[in-house]
C-alpha cells in the first residue's frame, strides 16, 4: 500500500477492523479495546498515515453535504439526476458533492471511498455495481464498512448490503409500455439494448416476457438485443435488425432514450420513417426525449420527485431517522409521436403471418 494510497478505510482492512474504529482510534472519541487500538496505531505507523486535518476535525460534526456517485455524467439520465439532486440540494441547504465513476468499477470503489474521506453526512449511489443482480462479496462488505458510519441510498441494493434503496418502479415501466403498444394493434415488438445482469434491465426483460404471454404473442429470441446502454449501440443493433429485409418488428422498445435515438437515426438512414413504418418507445424520459424527431414516447419518473426521495432519505438518515429500507419511485409514460395504431388490416396480416 503505496503512502498516498492508505486511508481510513484500507488502514481497517489490514487491521481487521471496521472504518468507525479506525475513526475512534485517531479521534479518541470512544472506547475501543487495548489490542484493536494497538493493531490500528501499528498500520497508521507502518504507513505514516496522516488523516486530513479539516475532515479530522470534521469527523463528530455534520457537514452539510451529500455525497452523490453516478455512473456516467454523459448519459441524458444520469446527468438529469445529477441536476435536479443539485436543486433539490440547494433548496435544502446542502452542498452536493459529485463523483463519476465513467462505468469503472474499481474507479467506483476509489471515488466512494474518496466521498467517505470527506466525512459528508450520506452517500447516494445513482447506477454502477449497486444495480448489478449480484455484486461480489468484497464490494458489499465495502458498503458495509462505510454504511456503519456514514449512511448510504442506492438505487440498487445487492444481496447482503446494510444500505438503504430508493429506485424506480421498472417492472412498471415496461408494464405501461407493453400494454400501450399492444393496445396500438402491435405483437412483433423488439426490445433493444441493456445487459441482463444489471436488475433494472433484468427486471424488465422478465415483464416483456410475461406481458407477451398475457397477450398469448410468442417471445422471438431474434426480436431481443443485448447491449450498452448508448446511441452507437442503439444503432448497431437497428442495423442488424433490418438486414432480415422481411418479418420485421413493427415496434420497438429502447432501454433508454439515448439507445432510441441511434434506432431512429438508423432507421431514416435506411428510408424508415417513425412512426409511420416502425414505432419506438423508450424508457427514462429525459430531455432528449424532446429534441429528436419524432418526440419520443417515453416511460420515467418525475425527476423532481425522485431527487425530493433521494436528498430527503440522505438528510433524514444522515440525521439518524430510522427510514424505510425500500422505497419505490413511481413512474409514468409521456405520449409523443414515435408510436402510431396498426390498421385493423395490419394487425390482421400480423396474426396470419404467426
Amino acid at each position: 500500500m503505496a503512502k498516498e494510497r492508505a486511508n481510513i478505510y484500507t488502514i481497517a482492512k489490514e487491521a481487521g477492523v471496521s472504518p468507525a474504529t479506525v475513526s475512534r482510534v485517531m479521534t479518541n472519541s470512544a472506547r475501543v479495546s487495548a489490542e484493536k487500538r494497538e493493531r490500528v496505531e501499528e498500520v497508521i505507523r507502518k504507513y505514516k498515515y496522516t488523516p486530513n486535518a479539516l475532515a479530522q476535525g470534521l469527523s463528530t460534526a455534520k457537514t452539510h453535504t451529500i455525497g452523490l456517485m453516478i455512473t456516467d455524467i454523459s448519459n441524458p439520465f444520469y446527468a438529469t439526476v445529477a441536476s435536479a439532486c443539485e436543486r433539490e440540494a440547494n433548496r435544502l441547504g446542502y452542498m452536493l458533492l459529485v463523483l463519476c465513476s465513467l462505468s469503472d468499477y474499481e474507479l467506483e470503489k476509489r471515488q466512494l471511498m474518496k466521498l467517505y474521506e470527506q466525512h459528508v453526512d450520506a452517500i447516494l449511489i445513482v447506477g454502477g455495481k449497486v444495480d448489478h443482480e449480484s455484486a461480489d462479496e468484497e464490494y458489499v462488505e465495502m458498503l458495509n464498512q462505510m454504511a456503519a458510519v456514514t449512511p448510504i441510498i442506492a438505487t440498487g441494493r445487492p444481496t447482503g448490503a446494510e444500505t438503504l434503496q430508493v429506485s424506480l418502479d421498472e417492472g412498471d415501466c415496461m408494464d405501461q409500455a407493453m400494454e400501450y403498444l399492444i393496445g396500438l394493434g402491435h405483437r412483433k415488438i423488439s426490445l433493444i439494448g441493456g445487459f441482463k445482469f444489471t436488475k433494472s434491465t433484468f427486471e424488465k426483460r422478465v415483464r416483456y416476457r410475461a406481458a407477451l404471454r398475457r397477450h398469448e404473442i410468442p417471445y422471438r429470441e431474434d426480436y431481443v438485443f443485448e447491449t450498452d446502454y448508448t446511441n452507437e449501440s442503439g444503432y448497431e443493433c437497428m442495423k442488424r435488425l433490418l438486414e432480415r429485409e422481411e418479418d420485421m418488428p413493427t415496434a420497438v422498445i429502447a432501454i433508454n432514450d439515448f439507445t432510441a435515438s441511434g434506432i431512429i437515426q438508423m432507421a431514416s438512414e435506411k428510408g424508415l420513417s417513425v412512426p409511420e413504418d416502425l414505432s419506438v418507445i423508450s424508457f427514462d424520459d429525459t430531455y432528449l426525449a424532446e429534441v429528436v424527431t419524432p418526440r419520443l414516447t417515453s416511460v420515467g419518473c418525475d425527476y423532481a420527485e425522485f431527487a425530493r426521495m433521494l436528498m430527503e432519505t440522505a438528510v433524514r438518515a444522515g440525521d439518524g431517522e430510522e427510514m424505510e429500507p425500500v422505497q419505490i419511485v413511481p413512474v409514468r409514460m409521456t405520449v409523443r409521436n414515435s408510436c402510431r395504431p396498426l390498421a385493423q388490416e395490419e394487425s390482421r396480416t400480423e396474426d396470419f403471418e404467426e
